[in-house]
Formats: structure tokens, C-alpha cells, sequence
């Protein structure tokens, strides 16, 4: 793509076409174990929605719960509502919240491996403390530890696989951190399924999350630090020496100029947060706030949550209902499949929308089902019951090759180096926020919107292709230290972009004065 110079700092032209290597085992391996970061995030998204419907955990420690559950006069939509069951879900996501924030310093000085192993320890003392959890207070003490540890993770892995990976193949390599999660997700709700007869089957679940917590650890300390954060570190030798390793070839000039011209420029950004905030650098705020927004506001994470609870409170038997969780599971781990084989080929915007319009029509189906035959102590016939499973199994389907990995994939790829590490904490503060606000409110909104909370989901995902058709340009191919080109080619952006000369840096930042403008 077309376009000028930011100023006289920085990537000042494009040199895509000179850029050379190939996909090596050495990439491979790297973002295979980097990418396990997703399994912690998905294993706890499965694990909760089982472990909140197990009869012991709940008559240990949410007896009210345990009470309304087994009251047949209950409203099929309200039987789980508990804020205090809410707040063990969500608890998690405030935590990962502030976290995330927090590693946005580590993740720019000490590098994207330091926080991958900050990660992977908080998760593994709080997957310690939850499964011999004796009380409330140990619980959220868990919680907590998990939620710092997926902020740091949340944080650092997407960067670290769209920094490694080459840039021909870099939509399909970031979405190793959705496939993770995914079979996270699928993982957690088999162990569910196993677990759910034993009396302590939920110390069990909640205590296996220090598998992926333990991998996670062990890979940040053998994996290679990333070219671009090591440049920015000032250790230009062994970040070329990384680079040619990466790439397989001796030839790697155009790329590694590309990150040295980026370092420096990031070096003179005393402040990322600051920097973020102007208005050269408005597209890429916006993209990090709305694409985790827009990817929670799809009802995903309600439904895999609480996937038992909302199958369960549509009439199926416990059983039946850990089946059907399980089943959204495999779809969605296998669905991620389609988009690593098709994002480098028809690009990140058809997948998005064409995502979006399954989802909303998987969702009006559902509400329209519901609300006609369902009500607040009947159940669904098997006919009915079948149907709303396999709209539901579609529905996640397509966020799992659209929104699911291109939430995260879109914003890891679009910042500059001197802003990187910040856009990305404020993605995954974003993204934790709405989820913690959705994992908070949705059993609330179940219950007072009924079958209208999969309307209330329609509606966001309409905005939101909208938002992608209009607003969001193409990033497929272009490198992701030449990405602010293509605003000053979109037909919005382009009038907020500085044009050459115009603006370039910010006052803040303090250049060189033998630095002039190429």
C-alpha cells in the first residue's frame, strides 16, 4: 500500500516487498509454546461455567444458589441468579484488568518473555490456592491470582506471536494463542464432564488449571525473546542474530531496518500511554478499545460462562447439559481451524463480517425459539431443545473463525513499536473490563431479559459489522512495522493521520536535532 512518512523518526518507507524469508520449525516452536498463554485463558472460561453448576461446590459455597437450583417453581430464567456466584466468575477479569496495565512497563523494558513467565506464575498460585480452597475468601484470593496472571498473559502473548511470526503468515501464527484457547475451553469442559459425580470433582477442575500455568512458565524461560523488543532494548546484534534465525536466511535487511528505525523512534516516547492518546494515533486507540469491546459484546463468553447453567435453565438434565457445553467447546476449538486457513488469504474484514452476519441470524433464531416456546416452568420438547443447540453450535462457529481470533489478532498488529506495549494492555484491559461487566451482570440480565438477551447480542453484533465494514481497513500482508501506511489510505483515517511534514511527532517527545526528515 501507498503511503508517506510519519515524521522524522520511524519506519519513513515501505519495504515490504524486500523483506525475505520463510516459515521456519524455529517459528514454529516458538509460537506453538507461546501461544499455550491462550490455554490458561480458555481453561478458566470452561472451568467456571462447569464448577458453578456442580451441586457440592455450590452447597459448599453458595448454599442460596444450592436451595433455588433445587426449587422447581423456580423461574427457569433466575434459578442462578446470584451476584455472590457472579462475583467468583467475575472477580477474575478485575484483577486481569489492573494487571494487564500493570505489565505494560514490564512487557516494554524486561521484554515479552518476562511477562509470559510473570504469567505463568501468578496463574499457578492461584490454580494452587482455589483447588484447596476452604472458604469464600480463599476462593476470591484465587481468582485473583489467576486474573493477574491472564492480564500478564493476556498482554504479552498476542505481541510476542505477531512479532515473531513472518509477515506473509502473521494472521495465521497470532491465532495459535485462539486455538489454545479454545481447546482450553474444550479441555475444561471434558474434565467437567469427568469431574461433576465426585464430591470433590470441582477442587479437581479448579486444580488442573496448573498444567497449562506450569507449561506456560517453563516455555517463557526457553523460548527466544522477540527481534523487535530486543532492538528496542538496544541489543541490536542479538536481535538480528534472532531475526535470521526466525527467517532462515542471512538476508533480513529490509525487515531488521524496519525495526531499528521503529526502536529508535520508540526509545524518544518517554510516555506510551501519553503518546497513545494523540491524535496521529486516534486509529489505533479506537481499534483497541472497540475490537475487545465488540468481541466480548457478542454474548460469547456468556455462553461458554455458562453454558451448563443456561442449558440446564433451558430444561436439560445436568448431564445432557455438560453435553451440549461440551459439544460448543469442540465446535469452537475446531472452527479456529478455518479462519488460521483462510485470514492470509481472504483477509481479516471478509471474515469479520461474514461472521457477523451468522451470528446475528444465529441469534434472532434462538430468541424467536425461546420466546415462543418456552416458558418460565416449561421445557423445551427434544425437537426444539436439538435445534437451539445446533443454532448455538453455529452462532459459535463463526466467532470462532471471525471475532474469537481476530479480536485479539487485529489490535497486536496495528500499533507502532512506541506504542505497542501500552495498545495492547489496553486492549486486554478492555477486553477484561466488558468481561467482568457481562460476567457480573449476565445471570441479572438473563433473568429480567429472558429469551431477549440473545436479541440484546444481535443488536451488538449488527454495530459492530458495521463498525468493521465502514472503519476498518485490510491489514492481510502488510508488516507490522509498516501498518500506520494504511490509515493515510482509508478513506475516515486518512483525515486524522498527519500528513508528511504535518504534525508528525508529538511535542512530548524529544528527537534528535541531527535527525531530519527523509
Amino acid at each position: 500500500m501507498a503511503g508517506g512518512s510519519f515524521g522524522p523518526a520511524g519506519v519513513a518507507k515501505e519495504r515490504a516487498q524486500q523483506y525475505k524469508g520463510r516459515l521456519t520449525s524455529y517459528v514454529i516452536i516458538a509460537c506453538t509454546v507461546a501461544a499455550v498463554g491462550g490455554a490458561i485463558f480458555g481453561y478458566d472460561v470452561g472451568i467456571s461455567g462447569g464448577v458453578t453448576s456442580m451441586d457440592t461446590f455450590l452447597e459448599k459455597f453458595f448454599p442460596a444458589v444450592f436451595v433455588k437450583k433445587t426449587q422447581a417453581r423456580e423461574s427457569n430464567y433466575c434459578k442462578y441468579e446470584n451476584q455472590g456466584l457472579a462475583a467468583f466468575t467475575s472477580s477474575l477479569y478485575l484483577a486481569g484488568l489492573v494487571a494487564s496495565l500493570m505489565a505494560s512497563p514490564v512487557t516494554r523494558k524486561f521484554g515479552r518473555r518476562t511477562s509470559i513467565i510473570c504469567g505463568g506464575l501468578s496463574f499457578l498460585t492461584g490454580a494452587t490456592i482455589n483447588a484447596s480452597a476452604m472458604n469464600m475468601a480463599m476462593l476470591l484470593l484465587g481468582r485473583i491470582m489467576l486474573g493477574v496472571g491472564i492480564g500478564f498473559a493476556n498482554q504479552a502473548v498476542p505481541l510476542y506471536l505477531s512479532e515473531i511470526a513472518p509477515t506473509h503468515l502473521r494472521g495465521g501464527l497470532n491465532m495459535m494463542f485462539q486455538v489454545a484457547t479454545t481447546f482450553g475451553i474444550f479441555i475444561a469442559n471434558m474434565i467437567n464432564f469427568g469431574t461433576q459425580k465426585l464430591n470433590w470433582g470441582w477442587r479437581l477442575s479448579l486444580g488442573l488449571a496448573a498444567v497449562p500455568a506450569l507449561l506456560m512458565t517453563v516455555g517463557g524461560i526457553l523460548l527466544p525473546e522477540t527481534p523487535n523488543s530486543l532492538i528496542e532494548q538496544g541489543k541490536k546484534e542479538k536481535g538480528r542474530e534472532i531475526l535470521e534465525k526466525l527467517r532462515g536466511t542471512k538476508n533480513v535487511d529490509a525487515e531488521f531496518e524496519d525495526m531499528v528505525d521503529a526502536s529508535e523512534l520508540s526509545n524518544l516516547v518517554k510516555n506510551p500511554f501519553r503518546n497513545i492518546l494523540e491524535k496521529r494515533n486516534r486509529p489505533e486507540l479506537v481499534m483497541a478499545i472497540c475490537m475487545p469491546m465488540f468481541q466480548i459484546l457478542t454474548g460469547i463468553n456468556s455462553i461458554l460462562f455458562y453454558a451448563p447453567v443456561l442449558f440446564q435453565s433451558m430444561g436439560f438434565g445436568g448431564n445432557a447439559s455438560l453435553y451440549a457445553s461440551a459439544l460448543t467447546g469442540a465446535v469452537l476449538a475446531s472452527s479456529t481451524f478455518i479462519s488460521i486457513a483462510t485470514v492470509d488469504k481472504l483477509g481479516r474484514r471478509a471474515l469479520l463480517i461474514s461472521g457477523g452476519i451468522q451470528m446475528i441470524t444465529c441469534q434472532v433464531i434462538v430468541a424467536i425459539i425461546l420466546g415462543v416456546k418456552f416458558g418460565n416452568q416449561q421445557e423445551l420438547s427434544k425437537g426444539y431443545s436439538v435445534l437451539v443447540v445446533v443454532m448455538i453450535c453455529l452462532f459459535v462457529l463463526a466467532f470462532g473463525w471471525s471475532w474469537g481470533p481476530l479480536g485479539w489478532t487485529v489490535p497486536s498488529e496495528i500499533f507502532p513499536l512506541e506504542i505497542r506495549s501500552a495498545g495492547q494492555s489496553i486492549t486486554v484491559a478492555v477486553n477484561l473490563l466488558f468481561t467482568f461487566i457481562i460476567a457480573q451482570a449476565f445471570l441479572a440480565i438473563l433473568c429480567a431479559f429472558k429469551f431477549g438477551i440473545f436479541l440484546f447480542f444481535a443488536g451488538w453484533i449488527t454495530i459492530m459489522t458495521i463498525f468493521v465494514y465502514f472503519f476498518l481497513p485490510e491489514t492481510k500482508g502488510v508488516p507490522i512495522e509498516e501498518m500506520k501506511f494504511i490509515w493515510k489510505k482509508h478513506w475516515f483515517w486518512k483525515k486524522l493521520v498527519p500528513t508528511k511534514g504535518e504534525g508528525e511527532i508529538s511535542n512530548s517527545v524529544e528527537l534528535d536535532e541531527n535527525v531530519t526528515e527523509p
